[in-house]
């Protein structure tokens, strides 16, 4: 195929003021090698800075996903591994990028998680649905991962 026949054409292109949007990240689904989750909040962080946006997005990893945002120590007990959280370098990628990462307060009680073992830059929130409940009624758009 020649560059011609793969040359993309934006039919419906988007650009945005302001972003207000919460990811609920359950568990991981993976675009190739990276959580999809991860993959979708690189992208609209990068749309953000490239319309000049405000924006205010928020990650709330809970219920399988909660172990995401352990320090290497906890992720190795947590996940029965000694290689530590490969997850961590995203994350601080995610908050370098301005994204808000909670993790879901019933999670970490059911895990026996304390802040202490979770990753720089992670919040605690009282649970992953009155969070998410608050966030839309605030007019945050939800995207379910």
């Amino acid at each position: 195929m020649s560059e011609t026949e793969n040359k993309l054409h934006i039919d419906i292109p988007v650009e945005l003021a302001n972003v207000k949007m919460v990811f609920s990240i359950p568990s991981l689904a993976f675009e190739g090698d990276l959580p999809a989750s991860i993959f979708h909040m690189r992208l609209i962080t990068d749309d953000v800075t490239e319309w000049n946006a405000e924006s205010e997005i928020i990650a709330i990893f809970h219920t399988n996903a909660g172990h995401v945002v352990l320090n290497d120590a906890a992720y190795n007990v947590e996940r029965k591994i000694t290689e530590g959280n490969p997850y961590r370098q995203m994350i601080a990628d995610l908050v370098q990028r301005g994204v808000k990462v909670e993790l879901c307060g019933a999670t970490a009680k059911a895990h026996g998680w304390g802040n202490s073992q979770l990753l720089p830059g992670v919040a605690v929130n009282r649970n992953a649905m009155a969070r998410t409940v608050q966030l839309v009624q605030e007019g945050f758009v939800k995207s379910t991962e």
